[in-house]
Order: C-alpha cells, then structure tokens, then sequence
C-alpha cells in the first residue's frame, strides 16, 4: 500500500508514514524523509492517511484538510516518479538494508532532492550505479567460493543435489549468502540448477521443510530424469546408426533406412511426452516453493495494518 506524502510528493510504502506510539501506532502527514529533512507533520494535511489511521484506530499525526492545492518539494512528476523507483528498489532489497541504514539512505536521498548531490536516480542505471552516483556502497557481490571449495562440495556429494536427488553441480550456500555473508565450507551443499534457482534467498530451514512435504514427487523427478537420460541416449545411438548407414549406403532413402526413422520417429514422440510430463511436475513443484514462501513472507511483513 502506498501513500503521497504532502510535503514532497512521492508516493511510496505506507511504511514511510508510520511510527511507533505509546499505545497505537501513529501515521504522519508526511514521509520519514521529510520529518528528516526536518518538516513537521503537523504543519501538512493529508486526508487519505487521516481516514486510514481513523479506521485503524491509529494516532493522525498532521493538520485537517487544507482547501489550498499542495506545492510539493519536487514539483516535476517525472522526477518524483525517478525517486519513488528508487525508494522502492531499497525497500525491496535485503541485501542493501543491511548494509545501509534507513537513516543514511534517506539522507542521500534528501541531499539529491535539495540539490546539495547533483544526481537524481535514473532508470538508465541500475540499483548499485543508482547507490554509488549518490555516495552510498553496498557490495553485491558476497559468493566468494573459489573453484577448489566448489570441487570438494561436488565430490563429496557426489554430484547428487541434495534437495531433490537428482544429477547436480550447482554450489549452494544454506543461508543465502546475501543475508547471512557466509562462505565457510559448513554453509555449502550442492545441489541441482534447478533447485538452486528456486531456493534463492529463502532460508534454509523453510526451503527444506517445505522440500520434506513433497518426497513422493522428489523421487518421481529422479525417475524422470533418470528414464529420459536413457532415452535421450538411446535416440543418439540409433541417430549416429543411421547417419553410419547412409554413408555406407551412398543412398538417402531405402526401405532399411525408412524403417530405421520410423523407429528413431517413435522413439522421439515419447521423449517428447515424457519430457512434458516431467515439466509439468517440475511447474508444481515450484508453485508449492514459491507460494509457502509468499505465505511465509506475508507473516512476517511489517505491514501498515
């Protein structure tokens, strides 16, 4: 949810607007950027957020409805949408929120606002040029695994991604290395590219209780994997047969030939229909990840209400 802030203009998270009272929560008029900047809401209107704390029974912290037009801070909307991209890049981004504070950050973006930095954010750069043109540094870049560690993971799992069973090389570190900034040998296991990409930056813990509710399905993906491996394999020795034939042959087409394709023909179809079927359970089983982690996310967010 989001609202516009009164004396800037940006309309971001409903998060800027909310602050921690002695009995309920109070929202302000104004975004925590400006009552940084050193604004008071008490000296703004805004009707949206006085009818939501109202409803909510929360503390309005600013004046009633002014009959004047406001006149933002940032007067140009194209420069206010610059910055509401911006604000919600860092309020998405764990990585940068812990490694920049809230307070720091917002001062950055004041100083652009008030033209002490001459730099607004673009979208022609990415989160981190955005970050660094306004001098502030977050490292992105934490996997530091080299290639020997990577090699004594593999061979100690023996190629066997250890979420789902099947064939892998992917290095993965339990807790995510965005968060936790771990790269010792005892937060390293391997696992499947697919798996890999799937966990991400979920913690370790709920991806792997949310991997024991499906072994049924994690060992019908071994089976697939494991039945088209042979397959995919045998279409190649029958193609590399045929290819051997009609050299021998000089010819394209006789009846052994023809025989020989129908035979590799049929033999295609059902890889086709295997392979689809193996999508369509690796299609699930990513739903079953990503909505616990969505559920997940959800009970944990600090949200307005």
């Amino acid at each position: 949810m989001k609202f516009q802030c009164s004396a800037c203009g940006l309309r971001i998270n409903a998060k800027h607007f909310k602050q921690m009272g002695l009995i309920n929560p109070k929202l302000t008029s104004i975004c925590d950027l400006c009552i940084q900047r050193g604004e008071a809401p008490e000296n703004f209107a805004n009707i949206a957020v006085k009818v939501f704390a109202q409803c909510l029974l929360f503390t309005f912290v600013g004046k009633d409805e002014d009959s004047d037009s406001p006149t933002f801070l940032i007067a140009k909307n194209d420069v206010r949408k610059r910055y509401e991209a911006f604000i919600q890049d860092y309020d998405g981004n764990e990585l940068a929120q812990q490694q920049l504070s809230a307070h720091d950050f917002n001062q950055a973006v004041i100083d652009s606002e008030t033209g002490q930095t001459d730099f607004v954010p673009s979208s022609e750069f990415t989160f981190a040029e955005n970050l660094s043109k306004l001098g502030l540094n977050v490292d992105f870049k934490l996997n530091e695994v080299d290639y020997i560690d990577r090699e004594r993971i593999r061979a100690k799992y023996h190629y066997r991604c250890q979420y789902c069973g099947r064939r892998g090389r992917s290095v993965d570190h339990k807790d995510p290395v965005s968060l936790s900034h771990n790269n010792d040998f005892d937060n390293l296991i391997l696992s499947c590219t697919e798996c890999n990409r799937i966990k991400s930056n979920m913690p370790y813990k709920l991806f792997v209780s949310l991997n024991n509710e499906i072994p049924e399905v994690n060992r019908k993906l071994v089976k697939y994997e494991d039945a088209l491996a042979t397959l995919k394999g045998e279409f190649e020795e029958r193609r590399r047969e045929l290819a051997a034939k009609m050299h021998l042959k000089g010819v394209v087409n006789d009846p052994e030939l023809d025989q020989i394709r129908k035979q590799n023909k049929k033999l295609q179809d059902a890889i086709d229909s295997l392979e689809s079927d193996y999508n369509d359970l690796r299609s699930l089983r990513e739903q079953h990840f990503m909505t616990g982690w969505k559920l997940a996310q959800v009970n944990e967010k600090e949200d307005i209400i």
